[in-house]
C-alpha cells in the first residue's frame, strides 16, 4: 500500500517537528495507542489496539526515526505484530514547510500487511489507513493548537451533505 498527502497544521515547523519526536504526543495522537515509550535515539516501542473490518488486534511494535533534519524532515520506519491478526510494517517520509497557516506537513507512506489483515483486501486496508492518518492529524492539530480545531466543524457537515445526496436524503 502506498499513500501520500499534505496537511496544514496551525503551528510552526519547529513545534510540529518536536511533537512528532515526543512519545507523549504520539501516545495522545495515534488512534488506539495504549503505550508509547522510548526515545528518538533508541527508537520507540508502541502498543496499539485497532479494529480493521472484522479483525480486532493489539499490535506491539518498534518505530525508528532517521534522516532527521530539525524542523524540516524525518523518516519513520516501523513494524508491528498483532498475533493471529497478522503484521504491519512500513515507513513514511515526512517533510515540513512553513506556510501562511503554520506548517504544511507532507508525507509519503509505504506499508505492507500480512496474515488475516492481508485477506481483507486492499480497499478495506487503504480506507482504514487513510482514516487512521486523517485522525492522527486531527489529533495532532488539536494537541498543538486546540483553538484552531474549533473553527472546522463544517467539514463534518460537508460529509453529511454528500451522503444525503447519494441516499436521496434518507
Amino acid at each position: 500500500m502506498q499513500m501520500s498527502d499534505q496537511k496544514e497544521i496551525a503551528a510552526t515547523p519547529a513545534e510540529v517537528y518536536a511533537a512528532l519526536l515526543s512519545p507523549e504526543v504520539l501516545l495522545a495522537c495515534v488512534p488506539g495507542a495504549q503505550e508509547v515509550t522510548g526515545s528518538v535515539e533508541e527508537g520507540f516501542e508502541a502498543k496499539v489496539t485497532q479494529k480493521v473490518g472484522p479483525v480486532k488486534a493489539t499490535f506491539k511494535g518498534q518505530v525508528t526515526l532517521s534522516d532527521l533534519v530539525e524542523g524540516e524532515k524525518l523518516t519513520i520506519s516501523g513494524e508491528g505484530k498483532g498475533g493471529a491478526a497478522g503484521f504491519a510494517k512500513g515507513g513514511a517520509q515526512v517533510s515540513l514547510t512553513a506556510s501562511d497557516g503554520g506548517t504544511m506537513l507532507s508525507y509519503e507512506v509505504e506499508a505492507k500487511v500480512g496474515g488475516k489483515l492481508a485477506q481483507l483486501g486492499s480497499r478495506i486496508i487503504d480506507g482504514f489507513a487513510k482514516k487512521m492518518a486523517d485522525q492522527f492529524f486531527v489529533n495532532l492539530q488539536t494537541h498543538l493548537a486546540p483553538e484552531a480545531e474549533e473553527a472546522e466543524p463544517e467539514s463534518s457537515e460537508e460529509k453529511k451533505g454528500w451522503l444525503k445526496k447519494i441516499t436521496g436524503g434518507a
